[in-house]
């Protein structure tokens, strides 16, 4: 399966606030959860996820900190905030709505 870059891209926030639901994470591990979740058909550029990781922070969505994982480099986590979790239901919505007009328009029958 091969997925448009240009379809998903205006999405990236929306992403990673999903897989920040499910509890704090650093970069890697999430990449690695999308990817896994869109069966290797998807995953963000480095240079992408951390940008979106910055806009997130800078907009209040997510917080970060440094992780004590004891030895080796240190992982910085984040976390999704209130704000977060308001502009993702938000986000939700407004897919589901888009859905639903695309489904209308793409999957209508012919004749």
């Amino acid at each position: 399966m091969s997925l448009s870059a240009d379809i998903l891209r205006g999405h990236t926030d929306t992403i990673i606030l999903a897989q920040l639901m499910a509890g704090d994470s650093y970069g890697y591990e999430i990449n690695k959860n999308i990817s896994q979740r869109a069966q290797g058909a998807y995953g963000f550029k480095e240079a992408t996820l951390y940008t979106a990781f910055k806009r997130l922070e800078q907009n209040g969505m997510i917080t970060s900190y440094w992780g004590d994982d004891g030895p080796g480099a240190r992982r910085r986590y984040y976390a999704i905030t209130e704000a977060g979790m308001g502009q993702l239901a938000a986000d939700r919505r407004e897919w589901s709505e888009t859905k639903q007009v695309l489904d209308a328009l793409i999957l209508m029958k012919e004749g």
